[in-house]
């Protein structure tokens, strides 16, 4: 099948690519930069979701399109990442694409969602506007090395002393359901071939459930650091954002979305995928060593 994958150089899709590549998909990539991609052999077409008009032959002649695109780095991503998405709903129709797979977020509509997330679920809406059918996984944090929610805290452990007691917002009890690249990977790839999941949605986590302050304990011990997590009501995400920022080197446009959502409940509620697809579910801890080894 010829698949089209958008976001080819980022974070999933250059770990997605070589699995297509493997289940014999012939592929397409969109990039803004084709110097910059160096995955399996692909036809490469430059272009920018932002820009009408830049892009649309990249569709040519494919019967499937993953949707990898997110602008979280830059200070407009919500305005950034409507008018993506409206572009790239508009260029599958004309060109009659049947299929389209988005990797979304977790989090439920009625919750007093982050802006990362409003802007996630935003994206499902305008994709799920289109012709062809649309399948949705959503995910809340994915543990890999590259990836922006798990560098941050990667960075930040890594720098703290042996022992230290870390203050923060009390959003950080919030439970989440972390899961690995390699089980997004696969559940992307395995969806594509699974006529099932078309025109559905199903959350993917990992086997545990967790609060973030247990998260960064566990990240913590993987660097053979034992860490006490002490909840100030008076520390804000924002003022958390500005120090994490400072500490790790990552811009605070990309520190403040994820921090902004703390206080959101990122669970699988929605399963029944692995019905239908077979993947296997790495352990946390596992999850965490492969990733800090930059695997």
């Amino acid at each position: 099948m010829r698949v089209l994958v958008t976001g080819a150089t980022g974070f999933v899709g250059g770990r997605l690519l070589p699995a297509l590549a493997a289940a014999g998909h012939d592929l397409t990539v969109l990039t803004r930069d084709a110097e910059r991609y160096d995955g399996p052999p692909a036809r490469v077409v430059e272009g920018d979701l932002l820009d009408a008009g830049s892009f649309e032959a990249a569709f040519e002649g494919c019967e499937a399109a993953y949707y990898l695109v997110h602008s979280m780095d830059a200070a407009d991503f919500v305005a950034r990442d409507r008018r993506a998405a409206h572009n790239f709903a508009r260029a599958a129709d004309a060109a009659d694409c049947s299929r389209v797979i988005y990797l979304g977020g977790l989090g439920r509509d009625s919750d007093a969602l982050s802006p990362h997330l409003r802007s996630r679920h935003e994206v499902e809406r305008l994709l799920a506007a289109g012709d062809y059918d649309l399948t949705v996984l959503r995910a809340a944090v994915i543990v890999g090395a590259g990836g922006a929610s798990f560098e941050m805290v990667r960075r930040f452990v890594a720098h703290l002393p042996r022992v230290f007691v870390l203050p923060l917002p009390t959003a950080a009890r919030t439970n989440c359901q972390p899961i690995a690249i390699d089980d997004v990977v696969g559940y992307l790839a395995a969806v594509l071939d699974a006529p099932e999941t078309r025109g559905r949605s199903f959350d993917i986590g990992g086997p545990a459930v967790l609060s973030y302050a247990d998260l960064l304990r566990r990240m913590a011990r993987a660097y053979g650091h034992r860490l006490f997590v002490a909840a100030v009501p008076w520390l804000s995400e924002r003022l958390a954002a500005h120090w994490l920022a400072l500490f790790t080197g990552i811009p605070e446009t990309v520190v403040a979305p994820l921090m902004a959502g703390l206080d959101n409940t990122v669970v699988v509620r929605n399963g029944g995928i692995d019905e239908l697809v077979s993947v296997a579910h790495t352990p946390l801890d596992a999850a965490i060593e492969r990733a800090i080894a930059g695997d």
